[in-house]
């Protein structure tokens, strides 16, 4: 598959407590009528750290049946339990997945030979192609590029890197030491312009739940050499991109989806809990600002 230009890492829609699967569906075919480039099911922003594995599986299948290969699905697959990683990896594969979102084991903080291991192991049991996500802030370990060169060499299923520490120099090193027919995808909204700049191939996104058009016109224009454009969408998602970190993800984005109608409910798992009372009003604002609502 093609891992380039914009992903959604998609939100899941709840409805007393289950997914809601009309609104599922309607979110997915929005974004692929704004002209999004990929989605990716039960990411982080998905919270599918609070579902069963009947449920992911579940809401990959949805995901996969609704785009109905228009575009490709990257599925969040990921553990820091190397058995449940194969688990998951084989139900996104059974679903119809095009490829994998694998999360560098948190918590454990293995050694990089721990975590070549890991990949090696995930790869043998189910053969897919797979995107390494490196997301310091949330498994307190980071990825360094000598070591996805390593994963990149010795496990050929690992086809990219959904980078998301935002540190440019480490970005660049990755496009050095791994070469051009391995994907640099940001995991970043504020510097997914400059990452494309270091050679970088797009994005799998937060901000473009809310605006697909955009994030996906941004990485086109900047393929297409038009740096102006591609700055120019930049620095209107600036703000939209803030506001959708003022609380943990995926609350702010959750919330401002259901501002905008595109979904009816912003219902959350816990331990996620709603977006704070003083934050609703500068979400309304900013998202009044873009042209989003009313």
């Amino acid at each position: 598959m093609n891992f380039s230009g914009a992903f959604t890492a998609l939100v899941t829609p709840f409805r007393d407590g289950a997914i809601d699967e009309d609104a599922y569906r309607a979110l997915i075919e929005w974004q692929i009528e704004q002209g999004i480039d990929g989605v990716v099911p039960c990411g982080t922003t998905g919270e599918a750290a609070t579902m069963t594995h009947d449920e992911q599986g579940e809401v990959i299948r949805i995901c996969v049946d609704q785009v109905k290969g228009r575009i490709p699905v990257i599925a969040g697959a990921g553990s820091n339990n190397t058995k449940e990683a194969i688990q998951l990896t084989q139900l996104a594969k059974r679903a119809g997945a095009d490829a994998a979102l694998q999360i560098t084991p948190y918590y454990n903080k293995p050694t990089p030979g721990g975590l070549v291991a890991h990949f090696k192991a995930i790869a043998a049991e189910c053969s897919i192609p797979m995107v390494l996500y490196n997301v310091p802030g949330r498994t307190g370990l980071n990825c360094l590029p000598a070591t996805v060169a390593r994963i990149a060499r010795e496990v050929p299923e690992v086809k990219a890197v959904k980078e998301a520490t935002g540190n440019l120099c480490q970005c660049a090193e990755v496009v050095e030491l791994c070469g051009p027919d391995f994907a640099l995808l940001s995991g970043d909204d504020f510097t997914v312009l400059p990452l494309l700049a270091v050679g970088g191939s797009g994005v799998i996104s937060v901000v473009s739940n809310i605006v697909p058009g955009l994030m996906s016109g941004m990485c086109k224009a900047f393929a297409e050499k038009d740096t102006k454009k591609a700055l120019e969408l930049s620095l209107k998602m600036a703000p939209l991109s803030r506001a959708m970190f003022m609380e943990t993800n995926p609350i702010p984005v959750k919330t401002a989806l259901c501002y905008m109608g595109v979904i009816e409910r912003a219902e959350f798992r816990l331990p996620m809990v709603p977006l704070l009372e003083e934050n609703r009003e500068p979400l309304k604002k900013v998202l009044r600002n873009s042209g989003l609502m009313a």
